[in-house]
């Protein structure tokens, strides 16, 4: 799994939040998405095969702009988990 935190331009309030969360959930191999009008950003849980081109392209679609990527790993801490 990998997390990629994304600047997006153009979000001005909620429903614009939720018309980029409801695309990029679309694209295959999205697990969860949560947008930020304020922050300018959208992060996205994902597969590692996911084309992240797809994800770039169904937030254009709608008339965002997409800028700086940054990916990472993402580890999911269960309940239990301490960080290290």
């Amino acid at each position: 799994m990998k997390k990629i935190t994304l600047e997006v331009e153009g979000m001005r309030c909620g429903m614009c939040e939720t018309h980029v969360n409801d695309v990029v959930r679309r694209v295959e191999g999205v697990k969860k998405v949560s947008s930020s009008h304020a922050k300018g950003m959208t992060v996205v849980i994902a597969q590692d095969d996911v084309n992240f081109a797809l994800i770039q392209e169904a937030i254009a679609k709608q008339g965002y702009g997409v800028g700086k990527a940054v990916t990472e790993p993402y580890i999911k801490l269960g309940l239990f988990s301490r960080k290290r």
